[in-house]
């Protein structure tokens, strides 16, 4: 197999990843950051079945599992106790399940395992663009108007925004309020169970159980709450008392939870976008991660969709004879895949999500009573864990 340069713009789940397979198979990468010191940005998620094959490919799984919290169920239920959605991953054959995690540990254990590798990562580089640069290679455009050397390739795993692809897609009206906290004493709340409790589709708080991070401590939470945008002034002005006797009303047994937080700077705000490029790759460039497709979280696939195409990368890129042809096998590999998560997301936002009235009382009338059906159990448990269109047997992965 002949030996590229590569460079990776962008150190999140998606880059990393990429970063250690490709250096594994013989290829010289180069990592850049905008940051001075690489770090992580936003708080929970959940790895499933997918991004965890991936994981334990690169030989990462016991990390990842010392820091992350198993999560054998999902659990969703109205103010007055209604089960509206319940998730068991007991319904999938094998030993499947989820693992709550904050992104802080899940980028240490890559971020350490590029260090180990030896792989350079190039810090304050600010990506604005990228140009041919001939012969098939490409060059990548800095602010303050540098350019790097020649790279045979370059993967875009800048995120949502980034500079290397046009804009496209559209925002969405709704994000979040995100914080970490530690895991109460003496709760109520399930340390293997990811809990929500809905209002319609326009106020939901949520409980993921993260695990501990690197450097000791306790079990940690994410919390989190559901908010239009347009609302986030008001939500400032109204103070965190009235947030907190609003979220305690919906859900009772956050209240240790609310107790941790004393100022509103503890609560992140996190902005969602749904976006799919029709040509997530050219001439010496590829898409990869959320700068390829992003979505709301309904379906927690993020980190997982990226981790795959990090997987599907080094695959295409294997015994290809050209850095093109790697390409086009990469982007065949996953398109089925991307277009289905992205079309379910879609469909399952305003679920969850909006200011429709009728779509959530259709939720809560139908979806439950129906997820007690067999067949209904295990197609709700494959869609959660990713493993519906069977990612993992087109990319040669072993759950």
């Amino acid at each position: 197999m002949t030996a590229r340069t590569i460079a990776i713009a962008g150190c999140g789940p998606a880059g990393l990843a990429a970063a250690l397979l490709l250096a594994r198979d013989g290829h010289r990468v180069t990592l850049l950051e905008r940051f001075a010191t690489p770090q992580p940005i936003g708080s929970g998620l959940m790895l499933q079945p997918t991004g965890l094959a991936v994981l334990r490919e690169l030989g990462l799984t016991e990390e990842v599992l010392a820091r992350g919290a198993r999560v054998d169920r999902l659990l969703g239920c109205t103010a007055e106790g209604r089960v509206v959605l319940d998730v068991a991953y007991r319904a999938l054959k094998g030993e499947r399940f989820g693992l709550g995690i904050h992104r802080a540990s899940l980028f240490g254990v890559l971020f350490d395992a590029a260090v180990a590798a030896g792989i350079p990562i190039e810090t304050g580089r600010t990506v604005t663009g990228s140009e041919p640069a001939g012969d098939g290679r490409r060059r990548l455009l800095f602010e303050g108007g540098t350019r790097s050397a020649k790279f045979d390739l370059v993967v875009d795993a800048l995120g949502s925004r980034t500079p290397l692809a046009p804009p496209t897609g559209r925002e969405l009206a709704y994000g979040a309020l995100w914080t970490s906290l530690a895991w109460p004493e003496g709760t109520s709340l399930s340390l293997s169970t990811l809990e929500q409790r809905y209002d319609r589709a326009s106020r939901m708080v949520g409980v993921l159980p993260t695990g501990t991070r690197a450097g000791g401590g306790g079990a940690e939470a994410s919390l989190f709450w559901s908010l239009r945008l347009d609302r986030l002034e008001a939500w400032r002005t109204a103070g965190l008392a009235a947030w907190k006797a609003e979220v305690r009303a919906l859900w009772p047994a956050t209240e240790p939870l609310l107790a941790q937080i004393d100022h509103p700077d503890q609560l992140a705000v996190a902005r969602y976008a749904h976006r799919t490029l029709s040509k997530p790759a050219a001439t010496g460039l590829i898409h990869i991660g959320d700068t390829w497709h992003s979505a709301s979280p309904q379906l927690g696939q993020g980190a997982n969709m990226a981790l795959l195409d990090a997987w599907a990368l080094r695959q295409g890129l294997r015994g290809a004879a050209t850095v093109e042809a790697g390409l086009v096998r990469t982007v065949a590999m996953r398109q089925r895949h991307v277009a289905l998560y992205q079309a379910l997301t879609a469909l399952l936002t305003p679920v969850y999500q909006s200011d429709s009235r009728v779509i959530p009382a259709l939720r809560d009338r139908l979806v439950a009573p129906l997820s007690r059906l067999p067949l209904v159990e295990g197609i709700q448990a494959a869609l959660v864990a990713g493993l519906v269109g069977r990612p993992l047997a087109k990319l040669a992965l072993h759950a």
